[in-house]
C-alpha cells in the first residue's frame, strides 16, 4: 500500500478587525464616552438651557434700564459657557483623531513591529492598512456627524432667542454646524495615516499629524469664501460699509466703477475723511459677502474640497506602503 503524503493544512485567514478593536479598545471606550458626553451636553444645551437664556433675555429687554430690574443672570452666563465648550469639543474632534492615528494607531505600530508581525502571518499590507482605516472611518463619521448634527439643532434652537449666541459665520460656529467637520475628521485620520506610515515614530508622527490638521483647517478657512460667489452690496459714503454674513472683501467704488483699497478712515460725516474720498475720486462703499443663504453651497464645496485632500493623503499612504514593503505577498518573510 503506498504511502499518502501528508500536507498541512492551510493556515486560516487573520481577521483583523477583532484583533484591531482589542488592541485598540481603549480608544474605542475613550471615543464613546466623548461622544456620548458632547451628546448630552448639547442635548441639555438644546433643551433646559435655551428655554431658560431665552426666558432671562426677556426679562432683560423688558427692564428697559430700569433701575430696579431682575432679570436671570445665571441663566445667561450658563447657557454661554455650554456653548462655547461644546463648540470648543467639536471643533477639537479632528484635532483628536489625527492625534490618536498618527501617534497609536500607525505611528507605534510601525514602531514596534507589531505591523510587520501581522504581514508575516499572512496578511499583505494593504489588506492591513484598508483593516486600520475602514473601521476607524465608520466610528468616526458616525461620531462626528451626531456631534455635528446636535450641534446645530441646539444653535439652531438659540438663533434669534438669545442676544449672545454666536452668528451662522462665526468661525468655530461655522464647521461645527456642518459637515466639514466631518470631513477635517476623515483628513485628520488620513493625515495621521500617512505620518505614522512615513516616520515610523510615536511623537513625531502625533506632531505631523497635529500639524496636518492645523493646515487643513487654515486652508479650509482661507479657501471657503472663495469656493462660491459672493454678494456685493455699494453703500453710500455716509454710511458704514455693511454686509450681513461672512465678509470676502469690502473697500471703495470709484467713478469709474474701479474698486479700490479702504484707507479705514470712516465715513464723510468726518470732513478730513470727506476730503481724502474726493481725493481718491471714490463714490461709494462696496462689500463682498456671503448672506446665510450661502451657508449651505460654503459647506458642501468646502467638504468636497477637504474630502479630495482626504482621498490624496490616503493615495500617498498606499503608496508609501507599497514601495516600504517592496509589494510583499500574502506570507512573505518580512
Amino acid at each position: 500500500m503506498s504511502a499518502v503524503p501528508l500536507t498541512a493544512p492551510a493556515a486560516a485567514r487573520p481577521r483583523l478587525t477583532p484583533w484591531l478593536l482589542r488592541l485598540h479598545r481603549p480608544a474605542l471606550y475613550v471615543w464613546t464616552a466623548l461622544v456620548l458626553l458632547t451628546a448630552a451636553a448639547l442635548l441639555w444645551l438644546h433643551g433646559p438651557l435655551t428655554d431658560a437664556a431665552a426666558a432671562a433675555w426677556d426679562q432683560y429687554d423688558a427692564c428697559e434700564w430700569s433701575a430696579h430690574c431682575s432679570y436671570d443672570q445665571p441663566a445667561i452666563l450658563r447657557y454661554k459657557d455650554v456653548a462655547n465648550y461644546t463648540t470648543l469639543a467639536v471643533t477639537a474632534v479632528p484635532f483628536l483623531v489625527a492625534a490618536w492615528a498618527g501617534a497609536a494607531l500607525f505611528g507605534r505600530e510601525m514602531e514596534s513591529g507589531t505591523a510587520r508581525l501581522a504581514w508575516s502571518q499572512g496578511v499583505t499590507p494593504a489588506r492591513w492598512l484598508t483593516t486600520r482605516l475602514a473601521l476607524p472611518a465608520a466610528l468616526i463619521t458616525a461620531g462626528t456627524s451626531l456631534l455635528v448634527l446636535l450641534h446645530r439643532t441646539a444653535w439652531t434652537a438659540g438663533e434669534g432667542r438669545i442676544d449672545t449666541a454666536k452668528p451662522w459665520y462665526d468661525t468655530l460656529t461655522l464647521h461645527a454646524n456642518g459637515p466639514t467637520t466631518v470631513a477635517l475628521a476623515l483628513t485628520g485620520l488620513a493625515g495621521g495615516a500617512l505620518a505614522g506610515l512615513t516616520l515610523r515614530r510615536t511623537l513625531p508622527a502625533l506632531c505631523v499629524s497635529l500639524l496636518v490638521v492645523a493646515c487643513a483647517r487654515g486652508l479650509a478657512d482661507l479657501a471657503m469664501p472663495h469656493l462660491w460667489p459672493a454678494v456685493t452690496r455699494v453703500t453710500d459714503l455716509r454710511q458704514a460699509p455693511a454686509g450681513p454674513g461672512l465678509p470676502v472683501d469690502h473697500g471703495l467704488v470709484t467713478a469709474t466703477g474701479r474698486h479700490i483699497a479702504d484707507p479705514g478712515c470712516g465715513t464723510t460725516l468726518a470732513p478730513e475723511c470727506r476730503a481724502l474720498y474726493e481725493r481718491l475720486d471714490a463714490t461709494s462703499f462696496y462689500t463682498k459677502y456671503h448672506p446665510a443663504s450661502h451657508y449651505w453651497p460654503l459647506q458642501l464645496t468646502t467638504t468636497l474640497a477637504l474630502l479630495t485632500l482626504t482621498a490624496l493623503l490616503t493615495a500617498i499612504g498606499y503608496v508609501t506602503l507599497r514601495r516600504t514593503t517592496g509589494g510583499r505577498r500574502r506570507g512573505a518573510a518580512v
